[in-house]
């Protein structure tokens, strides 16, 4: 059965896929456009909901982007998975260290790893530390700025 919800998120998920758009405001505009009368709050949530991520573009500026469904979890799912078991997360030089809590790195990084984030060249994890080795310390850089602000949103202090 179709609820107002699901049309209001699949328009939410086409809008962030044909556009760049950086902020809740306009995207929530865009919404409004498309004859989906939203707020700010309904908007968030719905980032929330779908595990909308903010990915860093090769100007430096920021955009939001979907992550791809893997299997039958909801990028949502696999986000708060990721989120909640962060501690800490630095770059040195092209590597990203990711450190979790204890027996929850091997989560993390499939979860990470199911982002399709494109700064990411691949991952490893142990115990309780994921290495996520990108092409370029700016790409790094870019990756520690999108894992931040995934722990930001979720409420994570690093």
């Amino acid at each position: 059965m179709r609820t107002a919800k699901n049309d209001r998120q699949e328009m939410l998920i086409k809008l962030i896929k044909e556009n760049e758009i950086s902020t809740q405001d306009d995207l929530t505009a865009l919404m409004k456009a498309n004859g989906f009368n939203i707020t700010q709050a309904t908007c968030s949530r719905d980032i929330k909901d779908l595990g909308i991520i903010k990915v860093t573009m090769p100007n430096n500026g920021t955009k939001y982007a979907v992550p791809e469904k893997t299997g039958n979890v909801a990028p949502g799912r696999l986000l708060a998975v990721f989120t909640n078991s962060l501690i800490s997360c630095k770059n040195a030089v092209n590597l990203v260290v990711i450190k979790t809590l204890p027996g929850m790195a091997q989560a993390a990084a499939s979860a990470l790893d199911s982002l399709h984030l494109q700064q990411i060249i691949g991952s490893i994890a142990g115990d309780d530390t994921v290495f996520a080795a990108c092409g370029s310390e700016e790409e790094a850089s870019a990756l520690v700025e999108i894992i931040n602000d995934m722990m930001n949103r979720e409420g994570i202090v690093s």
